[in-house]
């Protein structure tokens, strides 16, 4: 027995001695020699089951062919941890009794000549292990130290080994199987600093082998282990240090730009774990600056995760931080150089769509048009260009096809959405813009929770001019300021973001003395109206519109332009309904900033004064004869009430064409004006108001017919006046008198005119030019004699109440007919009628009986034709004012010569004149007939051109 522990005893100190030598010749180079020894001493403690001492010769076997194998090294050109052999103070401390790793350059092999001799190559080879050997030996020397418990240090260093060779070979599944196996031993009494060194080991192996998640584990925990509790002062910028290294392990990036790139990566409840601990520990530091930061990120891109109750939580964090320390948008810089960059609030709020708003329709700037059109750059000679229109094509997909002007306030409508459970309260949310210096003026909103999309409007004054373009906004949330750039806003939808700047121009601001109108009128061009009027005329009224003008800009007005146009086609307008002096306003100009100038605008109603057929039944059923007027009396006056006591103006049912009905006139003024820099770039703006005017009906004329005057050029011209308004009114001509109308009430109305000489109106303005046929050129012709006639009678209406002092013109105008106007027209044969040399058309001449009365009749030819020659008989007669005329004068009436007169051919504006006598035998008073007879071509004359005036002559007794 003894014999056998010396036996024993002796292989295991020869053992031990071998592998000992195998380490002195791996220590020298002497690379054969080591494995030789090595493999002897594997050999001789396997037999006697010395598992320490054997372990520590396979790692040895193991290391020795780890150089052969991998002359650079293990640690390979990653940059992994490397033992430095250059001092030997380093070489002491890594020395352990069983175990070494060397690292040998290969120059310093072939400095010892172990390369040159080729047996001793060949011997090694067949000394040293193969790669897949020299794990299965390491995983056996494993297994000889796990048999000791005071060997963790040693088993764990082999298991590093074993790591970083399963690295080198790309085995990285096998090396996670010794990463794991090294988590578990236990190693005894580690104080807190080797533990963060474990850790941090750990984490640099897994890093190695690819497993970056683990390896950010590990690097986590070492972290942690910085500020244990067991630490009495924890290192947290140690801590915060490895917290940042873990961040690339978990997918997770300080820049948040890229959060913006398609999915999300990474495991969000981790990753917001490991931000809420680099909040937690860059307070613990004592920088609010990072801590803001930090938490601001962890809003920003884990917002999506976060529950309603996280984000309420996380919101109050960052208000309470922000209260001692506001968030910016500067880049922090770490003492190591790591930069944080600033992280924007672009999802408080989320921003859907962002439009420039063009000016509102009255403050527009509008281009004058040029003889080259719009089309045409001033800048280029030539009119076409394809590298010109292809660089106006690019910038068109951004910049947008309207202006804005220097000074005006200018809008940017964002369509925003509020994702958090709670209001959000935005403060000074303002533009960021670039190209022109321009004064954002800051707006502060609240947003309900998760409001949906809520359109808010940013404002602001460009003060120069060019080209602005719109980057972004800026925003004060939770008092975290952020500038927001349209790049960075995923799903943005948007029109464009530059827009051109033009020069200043004046603003006008305008009033009215009429009230405002609830009817917004819609022009069919599509303009907007600024302001809109309305007025209640009677048909025929006339009624001032007073129109204040207001410089409300900073720049002076130069030049101003009015005018207007009917939006209402539908009815007949007579003259004209709008109209206005532009001289007293003009002379005002230039219109300083502050100073006012003032219009006055005349508005006349003025629209068809004729009655309605449906109209005129309804009268007729009522009893008022409006047709059927007796014309031997000119002033004859039929007034007969309604039956049912109900106003003519009022038809029942409210047929179409009813005149008793209000009608609509909408007409829109428009003001043109320009001044400033603006107007030297020929830029003007555009000032429209719509005007709405009720026209009530005042008076109609339900029939126009004309009676013969005494005299051949005058005649009577009949109307029947009916009253459509609801008050009593009077109706008055220039040469007749007041007619007063009960409300419903219809007279006749009887006008002495004198007849007119049509060919002496001016020329109107439709002759001049060539109509189509000539049915046009006769009606215009017979709308400018109305227009000549209705002046000339001059019928006015006014209502009779006391509270109600309005006055208009009623218009015959579309009512004359051409039978009425041959009536009143002058006949171009002026026939002259002399009882002993006076005109005898008005009054009845006076002579004594038994004297000779001396006749004459003149005949004036105003024709462009010769007319005659003529024969004029004249019949005396009497009459009896009772219908009956007397024609037996024989022994009343007796004749100097012939009754028979005779008149030659009178020449186009000559004149002729025929003599003759009468003898009267007895008093009474006589009227003479002159009969016209025309010979030859005059018969083809029309028979109002051959009408003799009456004569009357009155007989008195002869004096003694």
């Amino acid at each position: 027995m003894l014999l056998g522990l010396k036996r024993h005893y002796k292989k295991r100190c020869q053992g031990r001695t071998r592998k000992h030598v195998g380490d002195l010749c791996l220590q020298a180079g002497m690379l054969q020699d080591a494995l030789v020894h090595y493999h002897v001493a594997v050999e001789l403690l396997r037999s006697v089951n010395d598992f320490l001492w054997l372990g520590a010769a396979l790692e040895g076997l193991c290391s020795a062919s780890v150089i052969y194998h991998y002359p650079g090294g293990t640690g390979g050109q990653s940059g992994a941890r490397r033992f430095l052999g250059n001092s030997p103070a380093d070489a002491a401390n890594r020395h352990r009794p069983g175990a070494q790793e060397v690292l040998i350059d290969p120059g310093a092999l072939t400095t010892n000549g172990i390369n040159a001799d080729t047996s001793a190559e060949i011997g090694r080879a067949k000394n040293c292990l193969s790669p897949e050997d020299i794990v299965d030996r390491y995983k056996e020397a494993i297994s000889c130290y796990s048999k000791y418990k005071n060997a963790g240090v040693i088993e764990l260093e082999a298991c590093v080994k074993a790591v970083r060779i399963l690295a080198i070979q790309k085995r990285s599944m096998e090396a996670s199987e010794f990463l794991q196996n090294a988590v578990y031993i236990n190693l005894r009494q580690l104080s807190e600093e080797e533990k963060i060194q474990r850790y941090s080991i750990l984490s640099e192996l897994y890093e190695l082998i690819g497993f970056r998640r683990k390896s950010a584990f590990f690097k986590r925990v070492a972290a942690m282990q910085c500020v244990a509790p067991s630490i009495a002062e924890p290192g947290w910028r140690a801590c915060y240090k490895l917290l940042l290294e873990t961040l690339p392990g978990y997918s997770l990036s300080l820049d948040p730009k890229d959060f913006n790139k398609g999915t999300h990566r990474g495991w969000a409840a981790v990753q917001m774990r490991l931000l809420h601990e680099l909040v937690y520990a860059s307070r613990r530091m004592g920088n609010p600056a990072l801590s803001v930061r930090h938490l601001s990120f962890l809003l920003q891109t884990m917002l999506d995760f976060l529950s309603d109750q996280e984000k309420k939580d996380v919101t109050q964090s960052l208000e309470s931080y922000t209260s001692k320390c506001p968030g910016t948008m500067e880049v922090i810089t770490l003492p190591d150089g790591l930069t944080l960059l600033p992280v924007p609030f672009t999802k408080l709020p989320i921003v859907r769509r962002v439009q420039l708003l063009n000016l509102p329709t009255s403050l527009r700037p509008q281009k004058m048009k040029s003889l080259l059109g719009q089309s045409v750059s001033a800048k280029s000679p030539f009119i076409y260009s394809p590298i010109t229109a292809h660089s106006r094509g690019e910038e068109r997909s951004k910049k947008i096809d309207f202006q804005w002007v220097q000074g005006d306030v200018c809008e940017v409508q964002l369509m925003v959405y509020n994702p958090m459970p709670f209001e959000l309260r935005v403060e000074n949310m303002g533009l960021l813009t670039s190209g022109v210096e321009f004064e954002s003026l800051p707006a502060a909103l609240s947003l309900p929770a998760e409001s949906g999309l809520y359109p808010v409007t940013l404002v602001g004054v460009p003060q120069t001019t060019g080209t602005i373009t719109v980057n972004g906004y800026h925003t004060t949330v939770f008092g975290v300021f952020s500038d927001c750039l349209l790049d960075n806003l995923p799903g943005l939808k948007t029109s464009g973001s530059s827009v051109e700047v033009i020069p200043a121009l004046p603003r006008l601001q305008i009033s009215t003395s009429l009230p405002r109108s609830a009817h917004s009128l819609q022009p069919s061009s599509g303009d907007e109206i600024s302001t809109n009027v309305s007025v209640q005329l009677y048909n025929g009224e006339t009624q001032q519109l007073i129109i204040k003008l207001e410089n409300i800009g900073m720049e002076p007005l130069e030049k101003l332009e009015v005018t207007s146009k009917m939006l209402t086609t539908k009815e007949k307008l007579y003259g004209d309904f709008l109209s206005w002096k532009l001289e007293e306003a003009r002379a005002q100009l230039p219109l300083q900033p502050g100073e006012v100038a003032t219009i006055t605008v005349s508005i006349r109603a003025k629209l068809d004064f004729s009655c309605q057929e449906n109209v005129l039944q309804d009268l007729s059923d009522d009893g008022i004869s409006v047709s059927g007027f007796a014309l031997c009396s000119p002033f004859r006056q039929v007034v007969r009430p309604r039956a049912d006591g109900k106003p003519a103006s009022a038809p029942e049912g409210g047929r179409p064409g009813d005149t008793s009905q209000a009608k609509t006139l909408e007409a829109v003024l428009s003001f043109k004006y320009s001044g400033g820099p603006g107007h030297a770039e020929g830029y003007y703006r555009s000032l429209a108001l719509g005007l709405h005017v009720e026209v009530e009906p005042s008076v109609f004329f339900s029939r126009v017919s004309t009676l013969p005057a005494t005299s051949t050029r005058q005649c009577h011209l009949l109307l029947d006046v009916f009253n459509c308004a609801e008050h009593e009114l009077t109706v008055r001509a220039r040469s007749s008198e007041e007619l007063t109308l009960h409300p419903g009430e219809c007279q006749r109305m009887a006008i002495q005119v004198d007849k007119f000489d049509f060919e002496s109106f001016p020329e109107s303005p439709g002759e001049k030019g060539q109509f189509a046929n000539s049915k046009q050129l006769e009606e215009e012709r017979q709308a400018a004699r109305s227009l000549e006639i209705n002046g000339k009678l001059g019928i006015r209406w006014g209502l009779a109440h006391p509270s109600l002092k309005r006055t208009g013109e009623a218009s015959v105008e579309g009512l004359l007919s051409q039978p009425v106007l041959e009536q009143l027209q002058l006949a171009p044969l002026q026939w002259d009628v002399l009882v002993d040399g006076q005109p005898c058309d008005r009054e009845a001449a006076a002579c004594r009986v038994g004297d000779p009365v001396r006749l004459e009749v003149r005949l004036t030819n105003r024709s462009a034709r010769s007319v005659g020659p003529f024969a004029l008989s004249v019949v005396p007669f009497q009459d009896h004012r009772n219908g009956v005329h007397s024609y037996d004068l024989h022994g009343a009436v007796s004749f100097v010569g012939s009754s028979t007169f005779y008149l030659d051919t009178v020449q186009p504006s000559g004149q002729s004149a025929c003599l003759g006598a009468l003898l009267f035998l007895h008093t009474g008073d006589f009227s003479l007939h002159i009969r016209s007879q025309a010979d030859g071509k005059s018969k083809e004359l029309p028979r109002s051109w051959l009408c003799l005036p009456g004569v009357r002559v009155r007989a008195l007794e002869a004096q003694a």
